[in-house]
Parts: C-alpha cells; structure tokens; sequence
C-alpha cells in the first residue's frame, strides 16, 4: 500500500503585516517563490519530476490573484511543464493543499509533489477580497441565520463566554507563546529572505502588565446587545497578529523517496477536516481532532506533540478544555500569537515547524489542527519513521 511522507519542509520568516514590516516590501509571488527555491534546493530535486503544486491563499485578489501559486512557480524559474493550484480553506488553506497532496500521492495520481502556502497581509489586506458593501453569503444564508453571521473577533469572545476564559487566562497563555517563541531555535526550518532571517512578531519582553494595558479590540454596541454573555476580553495582545510569509513541503511515498535518495521526515498518517457551528465558527478544533484520532486508531494520550493554531487564545484554551490534553506538548515553540499567522501560509508553516520539532525531540506521534473561518477545521496526524 502506497503511503505519503514528508521529506523536505522549508518557510520563510514571518514578517509584520504592516507598511514598515520586514517582508512588506516583497510581492507575494515572490515570497513563495523563494520558498519553492529553497525547497527544491535543499531537496536536490529535478523539478522536472515534481507532478503538481498545490498552494494555499486566503484574499485571492490584487497580487494574489490568477492562481498565484502557479506564478510563483515560474518566477522561481521551474519547468511550466509543472501544473499548479492554488485553494482556499480559509486559515487552513495550506494545511488542506498538503491534504490534497498526500491524498494524491496515496492514491497514486502523484508521485512527487509540492504543498505550500503565501499570504502577504501587507499588500493584500484582510477582506481584500470582498469590495465594500458586498454580500459574499447571499439570501439562502441570511435566512438561514436571521441574526447574522459575526466576525471572527465576535466568536473569540463567544468562545471566551461559553468556556468562561478570563482575560487574566488568556493574556497569560499569550505571554507564554512569545516565551517559548523567544526561546526556540526554529533557523533549521527558516530560509532568510533579503536579510531577514527571524520572525519580526515575536516580543520577548512580553509582560502581564504590557498585555493586561491593551484595550478589548471587538468592542461594538451592537454586538453587546445581541450577546450581553460576552465580557469583551480579546485584544492584540491574545490575538494573532496580521504577517507576511509563505511555507513550502515536499510529498513523496517511502518507496520514492528511497529512490531518489531522499530521507522521509514523517510520514503523513491521517487526516480530517470538518464542519462546525459557522457562529462560533472557531471551534472546529475540537471536532476535527476527535474525528482524526478516530481515524488514526490512536488516543491523545498516543501524541507526544500538538500544534493548535493560536488564531485567538481563547480558541487554544477551549480546545485544552474539552481534550485535556497536556498543556506542555502543545505549541511547544510558541504559536502564531507570537510568531505570526499568514493566513494562507499557516498551515504549511506549522506543519513545518512541526515536522522539525518532532525530529528534535524524538516524538513519535504528532498533531496538527487549525480553526478556520465559517466554521471549519483541519486536523493532521503525523508519524515519525525513526
């Protein structure tokens, strides 16, 4: 039986989303190409061989638009023989590009592929996507949910509300992501760009006192009316913030990877993803991991590692709730509320922080999962093959 694992994996740092960002200057098609360069490179690959690229991107519009990934891989100077595609599963949507890659390659359409990710949150702005004053719903939607839809800062506090998350809570496991940032050696997996070789959002001198300063950042009339439960306790501070970046991972099977004399990383185990209240929209997490460990055949107690995209704090601590999972395996090199989410590059880049922390510290087992806009998840489980 064919099998699918990971033999090179390779990001960017991530950069402030802001005009003066470390990476603002760089157009996204080129952030990715780098990537792809440095993916092949390290490799050693012809990528000749490589049967398709599969990339993430959330506002696929302006510089993202036309299939970036597709430009990406021509900047980099590869064969246009090579076909590519780019996605959207929201924040997931490179987690789901190596879903898609993996399912290829077991299922025997590829041999050799490329997923990937890229968001510049600088040129490209949240919401780019949908021009003022339109409707990306529609009527069957809207009288569906006659409240309303809310924005993702709304279901953070919904969250917070519904798991009674205190500000104190949350501001403190937020410290914690920019203390295990600061401390991690993540050069291994990062390729320097323009002299840039660290990711810009992580704050080391993060205090209590710093976080417990910075207003609530939702604050609206009249979402305080509709749900007088919430507290309006999420801020900057416990929150991701905007980046630029791009990831890029390597698919191969086992047996093709002993042939072209590449040496596996982790072999990509199992996979989910699923749907969720599209309200709350952000606790998808919590499902998705259930169904993955279901399908792996394996108990959270089986995972040495956990990745839970730190979209929000409160979406973290509510996921810890309801798993018990142990506090210590999850994010252990901080998470995007210090190092950065880059929307369509997260998944990626967490898997490939991920796949490096395994081999350093010797886990066996390890999980990914990433809340989504609209009230979906991913969730990856991966194996090493020591």
């Amino acid at each position: 039986m064919r099998d699918a694992v990971i033999v090179q994996a390779v990001r960017t740092p991530i950069g402030k989303g802001k005009p003066r960002g470390a990476l603002a200057h760089v157009h996204p098609v080129e952030l990715l190409a780098h990537t792809l360069r440095e993916l092949v490179a390290r490799s050693g690959i012809d990528p000749a061989l490589v049967d398709d690229v599969i990339g993430g991107c959330v506002d696929q519009v302006g510089e993202q638009a036309m299939n970036t990934t597709r430009y990406a891989w021509l900047s980099a100077g590869f064969p246009d023989e090579v076909p590519a595609v780019t996605v959207d599963r929201q924040c997931g949507s490179s987690q789901q590009a190596v879903h898609f890659a993996a399912q290829g390659v077991i299922s025997g359409a590829y041999d050799l592929v490329v997923a990937c990710g890229v968001e510049s949150m600088s040129r490209v702005p949240m919401w780019s996507n949908v021009p003022q004053g339109a409707d990306p719903f529609g009527p069957g939607v809207a009288a569906r949910f006659p409240g309303g839809l809310v924005p993702q800062g709304i279901s953070a506090e919904l969250i917070a509300a519904k798991w009674g998350l205190s500000r104190e809570a949350m501001d403190a496991f937020s410290m914690g992501s920019h203390v295990k940032a600061a401390a991690a050696d993540l050069s291994e997996e990062i390729t320097p760009i323009d002299g840039v070789d660290r990711d810009e959002s992580v704050r080391p001198g993060t205090t209590m006192e710093v976080l417990a300063g910075l207003r609530p950042a939702f604050t609206d009339p009249g979402y305080a009316e509709r749900f007088p439960q919430i507290n309006w306790s999420v801020t900057a501070g416990n929150a991701s913030p905007t980046n630029d970046g791009a990831a890029a991972v390597l698919i191969t099977t086992s047996e093709n990877a002993a042939r072209l004399g590449l040496r596996p990383m982790a072999r990509l185990h199992s996979f989910a993803v699923t749907g969720s209240d599209p309200l709350l929209m952000l606790t998808g997490v919590i499902p998705a991991t259930e169904k993955v460990l279901r399908r792996a055949g394996l108990a959270l107690s089986d995972i040495d590692l956990f990745e839970v995209n730190e979209a929000f704090a409160s979406v973290v601590l509510a996921w810890l709730q309801e798993t018990g999972a142990d506090p210590a395996k999850v994010n252990v090199n901080g998470g995007a509320i210090a190092l950065g989410h880059p929307l369509g590059a997260s998944g990626a880049r967490i898997m490939t922080t991920l796949v490096h922390a395994m081999r350093q510290r010797g886990a066996r087992y390890a999980l990914q999962t990433m809340c989504e806009a609209g009230g979906l998840a991913n969730a990856t489980v991966l194996e090493s093959l020591r």
